[in-house]
């Protein structure tokens, strides 16, 4: 009886093993189809500035689509700040478009929130979000390879370890 009851604890411990490995190898190939983001548009930053999303190109980039107003993005954005820090040197670009927020809104957010990387404003920019879109929910994350594919969509709150995983596959 003491035997059997090892084996099973021992049969089960493997199949878990087997079943987390392989999911681990799944989340490093790309969720989406490879579709070519389109990142031939400019934007203004918080600070009036315009950034071309293209100028990013040839970079792995988190591109999240979020707002002040948003808990699941104020949950996130600690971990966004913490990977950039980690693997900016290695080619990881992160950019926020906040989706309808007004600029003294987002200065004052980004400031709170410790926010060390661009701000873009995508408030009327229906342009911007259709090319991406839709946009059913926020926040709405997208990793783009370093040749400008989408590789991985996330609609909704994403954990940090996640993202990780799927930037360290492309960098």
């Amino acid at each position: 009886m003491q035997i059997s009851r090892i084996w099973i604890f021992l049969t089960l411990g493997l199949l878990l093993t087997f079943n987390f490995s392989q999911a681990e190898e799944e989340a490093v190939t790309c969720s989406e189809s490879e579709n070519k983001a389109n990142l031939n548009f400019t934007l203004q930053d918080m600070f009036g500035d315009q950034i071309s999303l293209s100028d990013y190109a040839g970079n792995v980039i988190l591109l999240d689509f979020w707002a002040t107003w948003c808990a699941p993005c104020r949950i996130e954005i600690p971990g966004f700040i913490e990977l950039l820090d980690k693997y900016e040197n290695q080619g990881l670009v992160i950019l926020g478009i906040s989706v309808d927020d007004p600029v003294d809104a987002l200065t004052l957010y980004a400031e709170e929130m410790l926010i060390d990387y661009p701000i873009l404003i995508g408030n009327g920019r229906d342009d911007v979000k259709a090319s991406f879109g839709p946009l059913i929910g926020f926040p709405t994350s997208f990793l783009i390879t370093k040749d400008g594919n989408i590789c991985h969509k996330h609609t909704g709150f994403a954990p940090k370890a996640q993202f990780e995983q799927e930037i360290l596959s492309l960098l």
